[in-house]
């Protein structure tokens, strides 16, 4: 790369707008939609689409509710020609949808465009031609007044192959290509001599398309040239202000949110944001935009994902895992700040209220996305996602302290697999820690039990180093009399139960935290059972294991008796 740019490259010219009014509007209602994918993205595929390929994303596109889209370059492919020809043959076009077509300034080829589209109810010639100093001097070898009378020759040869088929309702669109990066004054000449040869009147109106046909320059240029047009182009009221912005600067969603805001009133673009080069426009992410802000697009992306996989498959592009609204993990939060976030404001919110929720714009079931993916488990996840995904996928609700020291057992168990977390393999590390202690060797196992009528008396039926024993017990409950039943100086720091699962059948957890006089630290248990007696002394034994295992002594009534008596 150079060192002084500057010497190669040189920067956009600011337009001279000091009283711009664009930077205060606010956008209150959605554009015109118009969807070029199957024209400017299907170009863009390094296999274009076939016709029934191209069939599958058209009614892909009507589901959705676009009421224009370009359906080809007809006079370039004669599988575009074929396909249109066979839309309206067979009938397939909604009476509230519009054909677009597009074409080159050549009377051949406005010719073969036409062709394409008769006797459809209501369609839209697309022409254009290169405007910038640039493709007018270097490509084309036109002075300025040689491209106005181009453009007028050609304009009234499309009227005049239109007037001649008035049972459709004929638009024409003129594109000034490469717009953005011609002068504004010769922009502005180009599309009233097309307005003008067009002939607009009530009922006959047209769509000058503005495009970023290579964007140049930062999206606050591109809203001053819209707005410096908007002010200048006559007779306004006949006039629909489209853009069409790309992507190369990564800014192709800016540039057509600003633009909005400074007069226009329809955008194109493509699903996802396909298109030449970086792509075009992403309609998805600008409707869906407007809908985070109370701004109802008029499109329905309530299956999104069913959305993406048509396109995907149809285009033969996939689709990012981040791209903005529709990406496989775009609602996925692996970071322990981000989910312990997402987690409060989920168990915060009024179903019935404003949609606030830290880290998620839209609320996902709205594109017909679950929460189930909302918060996964990798290296970089701390206690609120891990605890999210437990009570979500087991109803375990574990309390704060478990909480902490579960998560370091997970955090351990991550940097060793180098691996995102399952919720399966999240509720295996925690069944085998909390859980299952008593299949340890040397661990207490429990048998059973029997409590008395008043729930003070308790009878344990344990094994313990390959002997069973049957141990009784007294307390001010089932707890403290297994643990008066068990002889063992354990100390309970905090107790709770709840069930996980309704009905005549359903389980509950019983969660308990012990402490070893005179040992750090505590050790937490839990067990689950459809009896919640049971699933307390469950906890208890596992608790009891655990504490076993950093050294504390665990040796029964029974035992005790026979080590006195031996000595």
């Amino acid at each position: 790369m150079m060192q002084e740019p500057a010497r190669k490259y040189r920067p956009f010219p600011p337009v001279q707008l000091t009283d711009r009014q664009w930077p205060s509007k606010v956008i209150a209602s959605s554009p015109i939609w118009l969807s070029t994918d199957l024209r400017d993205g299907n170009q863009a595929l390094f296999e274009p689409m076939n016709g029934e390929r191209k069939m599958r994303l058209f009614r892909e596109l009507v589901r959705i509710g676009f009421k224009e889209i370009e359906v080809g370059f007809p006079a370039a492919s004669q599988i575009d020609f074929d396909f249109v020809r066979r839309l309206i043959e067979e009938d397939l076009v909604p009476d509230d949808v519009t054909l677009m077509v597009m074409t080159q300034s050549r009377p051949d080829l406005i010719e073969r465009t036409v062709e394409a589209v008769k006797g459809v109810r209501q369609a839209i010639v697309h022409l254009y031609n290169a405007t910038a100093p640039v493709w007018r001097e270097v490509v084309f070898g036109m002075s300025v007044p040689e491209m106005l009378g181009f453009i007028e020759r050609n304009v009234r040869h499309v009227r005049e192959l239109t007037d001649a088929c008035p049972q459709t309702q004929w638009t024409l669109q003129y594109s000034p290509e490469c717009f953005c990066m011609t002068e504004l004054d010769v922009s502005l000449q180009a599309c009233q001599t097309a307005i003008n040869a067009w002939g607009t009147a009530p009922g006959r109106r047209i769509i000058i398309n503005l495009p970023t046909t290579v964007e140049n320059a930062t999206p606050n240029v591109f809203a001053d040239q819209i707005e410096w047009m908007h002010r200048r182009l006559a007779p306004r009221e006949h006039i629909i202000l489209s853009v069409h912005p790309h992507n190369d600067r990564g800014t192709g969603v800016a540039a057509a949110e600003l633009a909005m805001m400074a007069g226009a009133q329809r955008v194109e673009g493509c699903l996802f944001g396909n298109g030449e080069r970086s792509g075009n426009l992403d309609l998805v992410t600008v409707a869906l935009n407007l809908y985070t802000q109370g701004v109802h697009p008029h499109l329905d992306f309530s299956d999104i994902n069913g959305i993406a996989r048509v396109a995907e498959e149809c285009t033969g592009l996939p689709i990012h895992p981040r791209h903005p609204y529709v990406g496989d993990l775009v609602f996925t939060a692996f970071s322990g700040s981000h989910q312990d976030a997402i987690k409060k404001g989920l168990a915060a919110r009024d179903p019935e209220g404003i949609w606030e929720v830290p880290y998620l714009p839209i609320d996902p079931a709205d594109l017909g996305r679950t929460y189930d993916s909302l918060i996964r488990v990798n290296s970089q996840s701390g206690k609120g996602g891990i605890a999210f995904l437990l009570e979500r996928e087991r109803g375990i609700q574990m309390p704060r302290r478990m909480q902490v020291e579960f998560s370091a057992l997970v955090q351990q168990h991550a940097d060793a697999s180098e691996s995102e977390i399952s919720g399966h393999q999240l509720w295996a590390l925690f069944r085998d820690t909390y859980l299952h202690t008593q299949h340890a060797d040397a661990a207490l196992i429990c048998h059973g039990h029997r409590l008395d009528e008043n729930g003070r008396s308790i009878e344990l039926d344990l094994s313990f180093r390959g002997s069973r024993h049957r141990l009784c017990g007294n307390g001010n409950g089932p707890i403290a009399a297994a643990v008066d039943a068990l002889g063992i100086p354990v100390r309970i720091d905090h107790y709770e139960e709840r069930a996980i699962s309704a009905g005549a059948e359903g389980q509950a957890v019983a969660i308990l935290e012990a402490a070893w006089p005179g040992v750090a630290g505590s050790a937490f248990g839990a067990g689950i059972s459809t009896n919640i007696v049971t699933a307390s002394v469950l906890a208890l034994v596992n608790a009891i294991n655990r504490l076993a295992t950093r050294g504390c002594p665990v040796m029964l009534n029974a035992e005790r008796t026979a080590a006195s008596q031996a000595g």
